[in-house]
């Protein structure tokens, strides 16, 4: 069985749930499943401030993760139209994983959640592809062929999948959202298992 990494970090649980969606878009796949894993909250002078072990939810990531999965889903909330500090903090430890291109070739994708329907959401799925390219991945959007990304009235964009949370951040997932997150992870999936071989 392969892995696809489903990484991300969630503050107020609309990302953790979109992982978790695209993780199922993902197992729809035979032959791959989904090992999600999240990065712990960092101070603002950019060091760890959690425990080492979270006390629930998925596992810390570790660049083993990186290493062995045949594939990356990366999500993040977004602030002021880029990712958030956590996740960046972690992808700037990967240089080592850049130096050996442990990466490259792998295909990868992104999504994340706003507070507005305004609020930067491909930017910031731009901000998370730059430091992908930069490790040679092949970057997955969602194709028009998807009736969602053409009737949504809340989330979705062709750079990833995306969800509107509303300014309080408790506006659920909506059906539009549900099913381009479980689009994204199914075509990720599959192009990995088509690269792998």
């Amino acid at each position: 069985m392969s892995d696809i990494l489903v990484l991300y970090y969630s503050r107020h649980g609309a990302v953790r749930q979109m992982a978790h969606l695209v993780a199922r878009g993902v197992e729809q796949v035979p032959g791959v499943q989904a090992r999600i894993r999240t990065v712990p909250s960092v101070s603002p002078v950019c060091e760890a401030v959690e425990a080492p072990v979270p006390e629930s939810g998925a596992p810390y990531v570790e660049l083993a993760d990186l290493e062995q999965c045949i594939g990356l889903a990366l999500g993040s909330p977004t602030r002021f139209g880029n990712m958030a500090a956590p996740l960046k903090h972690f992808l700037d430890e990967t240089s080592g994983l850049w130096l050996r291109g442990a990466l490259a070739g792998k295909p990868a994708a992104v999504f994340t959640s706003t507070g507005s329907l305004h609020g930067g959401q491909e930017t910031t799925l731009i901000s998370m592809m730059l430091p992908l390219l930069h490790h040679g991945m092949v970057l997955l959007g969602i194709p028009y062929t998807e009736p969602d990304l053409l009737n949504t009235d809340t989330g979705g964009t062709p750079y990833g999948a995306s969800h509107v949370a509303g300014p309080a951040n408790n506006r659920p997932v909506s059906e539009a959202e549900r099913r381009l997150c479980l689009a994204l992870g199914k075509r990720l999936a599959e192009t990995a298992v088509k690269l792998a071989r």
